[in-house]
């Protein structure tokens, strides 16, 4: 130990919620009881998109990938036996952040807290899902507004929360390079702080408690000096901006501040051990380094990529930190790499690119006008088409991917079944019958009465926070709030980035697209058809696009008419769109868990149409027992994180429609494995 006093070490949070108000309850009680120091609420996608249970989008769905809140009661049931005052709590939530924060105001203030102390982050970053996540539902005017409204509402009443969580996390997971990374997400707070200064409800002389209150939220891949340095460029370019473009003179408020978690793209299914090594490097991008040092820490767990980790899981993940911040002697000394001239130049150069793309984006009109343009989305795209290009060629080497795939038997997924944790069927239509009995027991009159004086703040230009904690107060849902504003917003649907991003993969003699190519193109002529159609469904409220926008660009590249309309689709309004397109192939990617009840509806509604002769083929985190269970049910092929070669991929397709359509095989065009 050197005499100098060892710092003290970061938030350790771990993602987490499933079910049920009251199994997420104890499960936050057992983590913080192992040591972890902060809470990192994951709420499912209904609660995230602005649904109730009951709301068709929602089946299957309800629970899965965090935890349903429907209204106050579930809230106070979260955090039961968990004092807010003494807590420091993060919620992923966007969309519907001011409804979830107004809602953990009101139960902080049930258990006798002060607000004014509560400590915690709000994501509320609409721009990175419109490009990334999905979870978007108004436009981006709107959004900027209830962020803008929640902003001003937390520094003048709960000042030591962060209302904005700026969330380049998500863009590296859609294939964001570093620069990328940083000026997405840099252009993003420009335009938040634009929005919130040119609103008049701060006074100039609090400007700086505004800009000391935005946190970020990013990602560190396992090219850990590279993403160390993108760090260190981040705090760079942070300070330039709040000083330079808002006259930001206290150096403590222009302090770059995020959280992090690390990248869950790169964990594979493969050899899924390896993914822990992997998690080590990357946390060790964020914690290295003193000057750039996250202040939150969230680690993913060895088997995301097979499914929901189960409690053991995420205890390795907090020992990981725990053992890094108390055993090492990581946080004894100043920054190790001060001075380094390769740290440095790395760090000019990032600074240099990024500032270019963030003059780019304002030259535009800024963050919103890029993303409704579709600029932001096809770069994302088409950096994400190049990655898995590199993938497939083996120039990105992933160890038990595509470079050492020989292994010996693993004796943590032996049992697949168990290695991963799964959510009771049977729990959605628990959640759905405690709704109703919710709403059949308030006081129907004042929860009407909110909702009416929230759309009447909403079509003038009040702040939007007071109208909706009397909705909290009244117990109005989680689906009626956000179809309020609805009403008065209208929603969203962000471009896709498919048809504008350009080819990644070439198709020159010889090479596997080009076999691929010609093969679409026989069986194309053998059926009589101009062009094989292909749909890319995503049915449910899985807004993770980027393997289906993959998948539709390289069908695109095959030769395939490519149909796809984009995210959170009924499986009635999959199936109208292929039975209106004639298409040859139905595609379905689902990530969120809800494949068990989605796929076999498509599948059904087909049969009745009579189209029995289009093959369906489903991609996904399936387990293998999921994966049989649907190929019983007539899917035709099913394809997981193991399946990385898209053109391969294609290949198959065109397989399984020559197969459907009684063509015999074409094995001089077989893609080579």
């Amino acid at each position: 130990m050197t005499e100098r006093q060892k710092d003290r070490p970061w938030l350790m949070r771990t993602y987490a919620g499933h079910s049920t108000a009251e199994a997420s309850n104890e499960l936050y009680r057992r983590n913080l009881a192992k040591g972890q120091t902060g809470l990192s609420v994951a709420f499912d996608l209904p609660t995230q998109t602005g649904y109730d249970p009951d709301h068709i989008l929602a089946r299957g769905e309800v629970g899965r990938v965090g935890v349903p809140v429907s209204h106050l009661g579930d809230m106070r049931r979260l955090f039961q036996d968990i004092p807010l005052d003494q807590m420091n709590t993060s919620m992923t939530i966007n969309a519907t952040a001011m409804w979830l924060l107004a809602l953990y105001q009101v139960v902080a203030e049930e258990q006798g807290a002060d607000v004014t102390r509560l400590q915690g982050t709000t994501q509320n970053d609409i721009v990175k899902e419109y490009l990334s996540r999905g979870t978007h539902v108004f436009p981006p005017g709107p959004s900027l507004r209830l962020t803008t409204d929640m902003i001003t509402y937390t520094v003048n009443n709960i000042p030591k929360w962060n209302p904005i969580n700026i969330c380049s996390y998500h863009l590296q997971e859609a294939g964001a390079t570093p620069v990328q990374e940083i000026s997405y997400a840099m252009s993003t707070a420009i335009a938040v702080l634009d929005a919130v200064f040119a609103s008049g409800q701060v006074p100039e002389d609090r400007k700086g408690e505004v800009v000391a209150r935005i946190s970020f939220f990013v990602n560190a891949g396992v090219r850990f000096i590279e993403e160390m340095c993108k760090m260190r460029a981040f705090g760079r370019i942070w300070d330039q901006i709040t000083r330079e473009r808002y006259g930001i003179e206290n150096e403590k408020q222009r302090r770059f501040r995020y959280g992090v978690q690390v990248n869950s793209l790169g964990l594979t299914e493969a050899q899924p051990e390896n993914n822990v090594q992997r998690i080590v490097l990357e946390m060790l991008a964020v914690t290295l380094s003193k000057d750039a040092r996250a202040r939150a820490v969230q680690l993913p767990a060895w088997n995301e990529a097979l499914g929901l980790p189960r409690p053991w899981d995420q205890q390795w993940s907090l020992r990981i930190q725990q053992v890094l911040a108390h055993e090492s002697d990581l946080l004894e000394y100043e920054d190790i790499f001060a001075g380094s001239h390769v740290i440095e130049a790395k760090v000019d150069s990032l600074v240099e690119e990024c500032l270019a793309e963030i003059a780019r984006i304002q030259e535009m009109g800024g963050a919103m006008a890029a993303v409704e343009s579709g600029y932001l989305k096809s770069q994302l795209v088409s950096s994400h088409a190049e990655r898995r290009a590199r993938i497939e060629a083996g120039d990105e080497k992933i160890i038990g991917v595509n470079i050492f795939e020989a292994t010996e038997e693993n004796p943590l997924t032996a049992d697949l079944d168990t290695a991963i944790m799964t959510v009771d069927p049977a729990n959605e239509a628990r959640v759905v019958d405690a709704l109703h009995q919710w709403r059949d027991n308030r006081d129907e009159t004042r929860a009407q009465e909110s909702l009416a004086t929230l759309k009447a703040t909403a079509a003038g230009d009040g702040n939007l926070f007071a109208a909706t904690l009397e909705c909290a107060r009244a117990g109005v849902t989680t689906g009626e709030w956000s179809w309020a504003l609805r009403d008065v917003f209208g929603e969203f649907r962000a471009p896709t980035g498919v048809s504008s991003a350009p080819v990644a993969v070439t198709a020159e003699a010889g090479t596997p697209l080009a076999l691929v190519r010609d093969k679409v193109a026989r069986t194309a002529e053998e059926m009589g058809v101009g062009r094989l159609r292909l749909l890319v469904g995503k049915p449910g409220l899985d807004g993770h696009s980027n393997g289906a926008e993959q998948i539709a660009v390289r069908a695109r590249d095959a030769g395939f008419e490519v149909v796809y309309q984009g995210i959170r689709l009924t499986p009635e309004q999959i199936v109208s769109a292929a039975l209106a397109e004639d298409v040859h192939c139905v595609g379905l990617s689902i990530l969120s868990g809800s494949h068990a009840e989605l796929v076999p509806d498509v599948l059904g509604r087909l049969r009745e149409a009579g189209a029995n002769d289009v093959p369906v083929i489903v991609g996904g985190i399936i387990p293998n027992a999921d994966a049989a269970e649907l190929k019983r049910a007539g899917v035709a092929a099913v394809f997981t994180p193991k399946d990385f070669g898209i053109t391969e991929i294609i290949g198959r397709i065109v397989d399984e429609i020559r197969t459907a359509n009684k063509l015999h095989p074409l094995e001089s065009t077989e893609v080579p494995a």
